[in-house]
């Protein structure tokens, strides 16, 4: 039997939490997403935090850009099914006023922070309840005197900064419970700041690219960036940036996490790009499949084939499968074709073929 996927080696790191979430150590790479919507409105934000957590997302953080948004977090830390990092930026007290809000975690931009006392005070709030740091690296706010040694916000520029902030936490507070992220929105540059810093420290790594933009660049950039890394083995948790529903950031990680056979959630869906010769409205029956497969949790290969040209030998490496034919369609079952149907009950009759082949298989379900 050749190898499906890639064997991959993962740089081992020290175990830490974010609430009851174990992030590196023997963990597996943890997904995770942020929230869009306005803090101060709690059953919005409370809305999109359950919808994250039906798609698969692990943990979720959110803005807290000021007293209102901090008021908000004591509901929202109490009715989320999924631990909350508060995203802190230039007023360390909001930091302080979230974690007696509740949150598990809390990401400082080193860079926006000036007045060292009163970060000394949020690190200590953050060690009195053991409450998660991360150190979040950013190309775009790095420290003057950095970019003056350096000319650029480059890799070691980045890395620097990180071993700056962690000496200083470690040293000066004596406190372990830290994460580190290092991003740019250059995938280059994001990767070469994780493989040097991964070679000199064993906290836990949160990856990803900053800035990535909307639903294609961005996930493109992201999985050139994330699929390198986790190929190295370097990477503990990922949170893929876009600027499309958070939802979708769940989606493409788990995709990729997928593809290099780190964790499976979903079934794989594979599907022929269209031709000449489909004569049904694939694209159509496509997002139907897809819509229907995301909200089962369940290792499966499912076929969408627009032509019986290549559906059963396609369908044949899949669980279950389907081909289409003007006003009619065929269904496949582990490379054997098992029903012949009308076009318009093709994808009711498959649903309910997925749903007697898991009833069959219940080990295939990611419960």
């Amino acid at each position: 039997m050749f190898d499906l996927y890639p064997q991959i080696k993962r740089k081992k790191t020290r175990e830490i939490r974010v609430g009851k979430v174990g992030i590196g150590g023997e963990n597996p790479v943890r997904v995770q997403s942020m929230t869009n919507t306005d803090t101060r409105d709690v059953k919005s934000t409370l809305d999109q935090i359950f919808r994250l957590k039906e798609a698969g997302c692990e943990i979720v953080r959110v803005a807290i850009p000021d007293e209102r948004a901090v008021l908000a977090l004591r509901d929202i830390v109490r009715e989320s099914p999924l631990p909350i990092i508060a995203d802190l930026h230039f007023d360390t007290s909001l930091g302080e006023k979230a974690i007696k809000a509740g949150v598990s975690g809390i990401r400082i931009n080193p860079g926006t922070f000036k007045n060292k006392k009163r970060l000394d005070s949020l690190i200590k709030a953050c060690k009195e309840e053991g409450v998660c740091i991360r150190v979040g690296i950013n190309a775009g706010s790095l420290e003057a005197d950095l970019l003056k040694k350096y000319g650029h916000p480059t890799p070691d520029a980045m890395v620097e900064s990180a071993e700056r902030w962690l000496d200083y936490i470690v040293s000066k507070h004596d406190y372990y419970n830290l994460k580190v992220s290092l991003k740019s929105s250059n995938w280059w540059q994001t990767v070469r700041a994780y493989e040097i810093f991964s070679e000199k420290s064993d906290f836990p790594l949160h990856i990803g690219v900053t800035e990535a933009g909307g639903l294609i660049p961005g996930t493109v950039k992201n999985t050139m960036a994330v699929s390198y890394l986790l190929l190295k083995g370097i990477g503990d948790t990922v949170r893929i940036s876009l600027t499309a529903d958070p939802v979708e950031e769940v989606y493409v990680a788990y995709e990729i996490l997928r593809n290099l056979g780190l964790r499976s959630l979903y079934p794989d869906i594979i599907a022929c790009p269209t031709c000449g010769r489909c004569e049904i409205d694939l694209m159509k029956l496509y997002e139907e499949v897809s819509s229907y497969a995301r909200k089962l949790k369940a290792n499966l290969k499912l076929a969408v084939m627009g032509c019986v040209v290549n559906g059963p030998g396609e369908a044949r490496e899949a669980d279950i499968g389907i081909a289409g034919g003007k006003g009619v369609g065929i269904i496949f079952r582990e490379g054997r074709i098992i029903k012949k149907v009308k076009e318009e009950e093709l994808l009711q009759a498959f649903f309910e073929e997925i749903e007697k082949f898991i009833k069959e298989h219940p080990e295939r379900l990611n419960l």
